[in-house]
């Protein structure tokens, strides 16, 4: 990795492009501290801290800290996160949709505009509830047209703003953009997280303890990492040998290639999809709904943060139905962006086939069957990333805000920019070579 950056500086084309990435990074961070005007942000801060629930921590956390400030890029890209999932699963249910994305390269930027459109939509539609929501309670200093106004215009703003940036980056910095955003924003508060899991662990312990707790919480952590960086990069790669074909007066074909199925193939989305589930009943009663009863019961077991605790084991049944949720939604994702049949017939049309299984129909039942495999080995992973942070919290109390979902984003982004660095240094190198 640091060679990687080190040999890329060496090249004043790729250097350039690192130095505008930091730059808009740099942006974003300045951008994260500027209050919207007429905001009390004490208020929202001693509202912030008041909520049981860890569904705002899990949003503050993605949008870098910007949402407890109640800053300008308090939605952050989390509009354009939605807006691009909902396009997608359209692309798939929708016909003129799918037709539009198989046109090529038109066919791309006709659906990112619509996506455009979509995020300023949402962002609208979350500032407006923002505003209305909170203003009347104490986080506009003037409850008036004019403060509600200015509010739903600088969110919905910085919004935009940040998917501007995301773009920019992608063409102008090292790719990536959008995902870029998202990490540093993640990275930004892991500093915070990592300094109170030693102050409540290691300082002010006796000597042996702290020694071993730093030990136990490094391990744990690189285990995670290691963990995460195996699910990234695991590939089953299935032999395809293609027959030899008259071609004019050439025979062509006969190569052997081979077809990649990754481990995780539906990446982070799973965990988004079933925390999202878990979180928005939580969400929309802390705003309407303060009682108590069998719905505060049923509220606290979908609530993470009492999952695993020795002194109330009922709630961690929330977590099997979490775990369970994880596990369909990686066979469910995988089912829309991933179809054996269409891959078998693209297959036997270019005379493929895999070796021991006839083309057609066999074909795709053999990759549904090594499909369904590697999903549910995937889903088992992610699901033990992501619940090891939920274990920790409950029997220990270590409460952070990043845990399995920021960790597989960090690693997955930090580990695809590389790969994007170091392609475009060895374009270089042939174009050097050519014009040589």
């Amino acid at each position: 990795m640091l060679t990687t950056l080190k040999n890329a500086f060496k090249i004043k084309e790729i250097r350039n492009k690192l130095l505008f990435t930091l730059g808009m990074l740099v942006v974003i961070r300045l951008g994260s501290q500027l209050p919207v005007p007429g905001v009390d942000r004490h208020y929202f801060s001693n509202w912030f801290a008041q909520q049981t629930g860890d569904a705002f921590n899990f949003f503050n956390a993605f949008t870098g800290g910007s949402f407890i400030n109640m800053s300008i890029l308090a939605l952050n890209i989390t509009p354009y996160i939605t807006s691009s999932i909902i396009m997608q699963l359209l692309t798939i249910a929708i016909p003129k949709l799918e037709e539009m994305q198989k046109e090529g390269e038109d066919g791309r930027k006709k659906i990112a505009a619509i996506t455009r459109y979509v995020t300023v939509g949402l962002a609208l539609i979350e500032s407006t509830a923002m505003a209305l929501a909170f203003g009347n309670n104490g986080l506009l200093e003037n409850f008036n047209a004019l403060n509600v106004i200015t509010v739903i215009t600088a969110l919905t703003a910085g919004s935009a703003f940040l998917m501007w940036v995301g773009e920019r980056i992608t063409e102008n910095g090292v790719g990536n953009g959008i995902s870029i955003v998202l990490v540093i924003n993640i990275i930004s508060s892991i500093p915070q997280d990592i300094s109170m899991l030693f102050e409540q662990f290691v300082f002010g312990k006796a000597i042996a303890i702290g020694v071993v707790a730093a030990i136990i919480i490094i391990a744990i952590i690189l285990a995670m990492v290691i963990l995460v960086i195996i699910l990234n990069d695991g590939v089953r790669k299935i032999p395809v040998q293609y027959a030899k074909k008259v071609q004019g007066r050439k025979m062509v074909g006969g190569q052997t290639s081979s077809l990649p199925l990754k481990v995780n193939t539906a990446g982070v989305i799973p965990i988004i999809f079933a925390s999202s589930l878990f979180q928005l009943p939580i969400v929309i009663s802390s705003f309407f709904y303060k009682g108590t009863g069998v719905w505060s019961q049923i509220l606290k077991g979908l609530n993470s943060s009492n999952w695993c605790k020795p002194s109330e084991p009922i709630y961690s049944i929330g977590l099997v139905v979490y775990i369970v949720l994880v596990i369909f939604f990686a066979y469910f994702y995988t089912s829309l962006t991933f179809n054996p049949l269409e891959i078998s017939e693209n297959m036997k049309k270019q005379g493929g086939f895999i070796p021991g299984i006839r083309p057609g129909k066999p074909t795709c039942e053999y990759l549904t069957k090594i499909l369904n495999y590697i999903i549910f080995i995937g889903a088992v992973g992610l699901t033990i990333v992501c619940v090891i942070p939920f274990i920790f919290n409950g029997v220990f109390g270590a409460q952070v805000s990043f845990g399995g979902t920021s960790l597989i984003i960090i690693v997955s982004v930090v580990l695809e920019t590389l790969k994007q660095i170091e392609s475009q240094m060895l374009v270089r190198n042939y174009k050097g070579f050519l014009n040589d």
